[in-house]
């Protein structure tokens, strides 16, 4: 079992150009997405998370089922969902505004324990921002570590959601050391400062880079570099593209059996590249589509 932590959102799209475009909802939120691609590739995974009992919740919840994902601990809450408005610019990259006071995903508790079989735990994104609930999900990211559960963190900067750009910095390194693989885009990475690295030495096994159309790149502790070059693919929208490659990430991890840090330095030049590639073929997929729609795992197949 694969566990995602993190919030569930509506994305409000534009349908054309200007402020007062029509927005068209969708499903949302970088773990969900990430739940949501597991599922879909045929890797067993549970959604840990609040979710309001409005009808953008109910639909959140609908998504997730059909995917395959198991929401039996996520938790409920009557206030209403966090809304993300997109913008979509000439080149299909997205960026948000938010709607997040008093909605239900920032009200998550930690939970008693994780499923029973879990072996990987994925956190990221808005839910590591927005208290209380960072503090709870970063609770459980301690608690996993500390019980020897492998774990992805993927910051996904949504620097308007953070008022204090230096002490989110200063968090974000105190995760490190409860961080197995550390997964980040170049923009991401600009935004935070320090290296690959510098932040190997920290804790993680494993980091890896996102560089949009040109590729990912991982680092690990040996001091191995391995790359490989992005899909060719008419690109739509981005939105989804770095949740897909988290759930390539993982889903191939657990089909080697490579799911510790150990066997993260023992895939060799091969093993990694064969992983970085099929995250790739992944996240191009998903950006040939609009909106966050990750593949299937027989468009995956070869």
């Amino acid at each position: 079992m694969i566990v995602v932590a993190g919030e569930a959102l509506i994305d409000l799209v534009p349908q054309g150009t200007g402020a007062l475009a029509s927005l068209q909802p969708a499903l949302g939120g970088g773990p969900y997405n990430t739940a949501v691609a597991l599922g879909r590739l045929g890797s067993p995974t549970a959604f840990c998370s609040r979710v309001s009992q409005d009808a953008f919740g109910e639909a959140l919840l609908d998504g997730l089922r059909r995917a395959g994902v198991d929401v039996s601990d996520v938790q409920r809450g009557i206030e209403p969902t966090t809304l993300a408005v997109a913008t979509i610019d000439a080149h299909g990259s997205a960026a948000y505004s938010f709607y997040v006071d008093g909605t239900a995903d920032r009200l998550f508790t930690a939970p008693a324990g994780l499923p029973e079989g879990t072996r990987a735990v994925s956190f990221g994104t808005c839910s590591l921002v927005l208290e209380p609930g960072a503090s709870a999900y970063e609770e459980l990211m301690r608690t996993a570590a500390a019980q020897g559960v492998f774990t992805t963190l993927d910051p996904n900067i949504r620097a308007g959601l953070i008022p204090d750009a230096d002490a989110y910095r200063a968090r974000f390194k105190s995760w490190l050391p409860s961080v197995s693989l550390l997964k980040l885009s170049e923009e991401d990475a600009l935004w935070l400062g320090g290296t690959p690295r510098e932040w190997l030495a920290s804790g993680p096994s494993a980091v890896v880079i996102t560089q949009g159309g040109d590729g990912l790149t991982a680092f690990t502790r040996d001091g191995a570099v391995h790359s490989v070059p992005g899909e060719k693919v008419d690109v739509v929208d981005t939105i989804g593209a770095g949740d897909t490659v988290n759930a390539a990430l993982l889903h191939g991890l657990l089909a080697r059996d490579a799911l510790s840090p150990q066997a993260l330095v023992a895939l060799g030049p091969g093993g990694w590249t064969q992983l970085l590639g099929f995250a790739a073929r992944a996240a191009a997929i998903t950006c040939s589509r609009a909106g966050a729609e990750p593949p299937y795992a027989h468009e995956l197949e070869g």
